[in-house]
């Protein structure tokens, strides 16, 4: 059935969803959580399949048309295609994104294909093996590689991004390796500046290395065409001015694109947050499994979404980083 668009209290429609399938992951990653890891929720706690299919089928009725599935690392909940091809069978949802680091892609990636999914991000951070552990706490890049390449060969995969997060004292070599790759491969490779979602809690304005200077370092030997960022898309993506690739920068912290966010998340043990940087979360699962029919949920969400923050305030004075961290989130 048919709902009422959703829209926030500041005018925006809200037509994208992000869903964390599992908080956890095999992967340390340094901007994310601490070396030991954090601790896992308990699997009661978790959202079943057919939970997370009732809410996100409730939010499709209500104009939501993108869905990304997110982690932790999506790939190591059990069963995962089964998930995605029970999401991607709902009508109304336009596009079904996965992002994963890609460590289990080479076993998964057909069946993924085959459930349905639209489109692929895989987070890689360096191209070199020992900084590629340094960042991670994995000495995993080999494999990684590996399965971004047999995603490839699904033509149904394409087009196929690769993020890295840009942090100042590391990125900076990255860049122009990067700047090959993305030539060299049918990939979009995209910064992501460093943002105040670490478990560590060791976030400083003064790590994030910004889009600009990673654009001014790569325009300098590979020239760039100007771009700009469509309206609610998170990149600003650049082509090569001799055609060879793409590449792409998104700029959370430089230049918040909160005027026109049209997202929301929806946590692995269903509360949903309607900004990454929120202090409040909405629990879903509660009155889910209390017996809350599907017009008790919708009226939730729209309270919820109604209260959306203007902006994340992350260049404020006070700024408070959340207590969740990305990888407890979802991205």
């Amino acid at each position: 059935m048919a709902r009422d668009p959703l829209h926030d209290g500041h005018g925006r429609r809200i037509s994208d969803l992000r869903v964390s399938v599992t908080d956890r992951c095999n992967f340390r990653c340094q901007y994310c959580m601490p070396a030991e890891g954090l601790p896992w929720l308990e699997r009661a706690e978790v959202l079943s399949f057919e939970e997370t299919e009732r809410l996100v089928r409730v939010m499709a009725e209500m104009g939501v048309e993108t869905l990304r599935l997110t982690g932790g690392e999506p790939l190591v909940r059990r069963d995962f295609p089964t998930l995605a091809g029970l999401l991607t069978r709902i009508p109304g949802l336009d596009e079904v994104s996965i992002t994963t680091n890609g460590f289990l892609l080479e076993r998964d990636a057909a069946a993924l294909v085959a459930a349905g999914i639209d489109r692929f991000n895989v987070s890689v951070d360096s191209l070199q093996r020992d900084r590629f552990y340094e960042q991670t706490r994995r000495d995993a890049l080999p494999r990684v590689l590996a399965g971004l390449e047999h995603l490839a060969s699904f033509p149904e995969a394409h087009p196929i991004k690769v993020n890295a997060v840009a942090i100042r004292g590391f990125t900076e070599q990255e860049a122009l390796p990067f700047a090959r790759f993305a030539r060299e491969h049918p990939y979009e490779v995209r910064f992501i500046e460093y943002m105040p979602l670490d478990g560590d809690r060791s976030w400083k304005p003064d790590q994030v290395l910004s889009g600009a200077e990673i654009h001014a370092a790569i325009h300098a030997v590979y020239p760039l065409e100007d771009a700009v960022r469509d309206p609610h898309a998170t990149a600003r993506v650049h082509r090569f001015a001799d055609g060879k690739g793409k590449i792409g920068f998104i700029n959370p912290v430089s230049e918040p694109f909160c005027d026109d966010c049209n997202r929301l998340r929806l946590t692995a043990d269903g509360r949903l947050r309607t900004c990454l940087f929120s202090l409040n979360e909405t629990d879903l699962r509660g009155p889910l499994r209390a017996g809350a029919t599907d017009d008790d949920l919708e009226a939730l969400i729209r309270g919820a979404v109604w209260a959306k923050e203007l902006k994340h305030r992350v260049n404020d004075p006070g700024f408070v980083q959340p207590a969740r961290t990305m990888s407890a989130i979802g991205g």
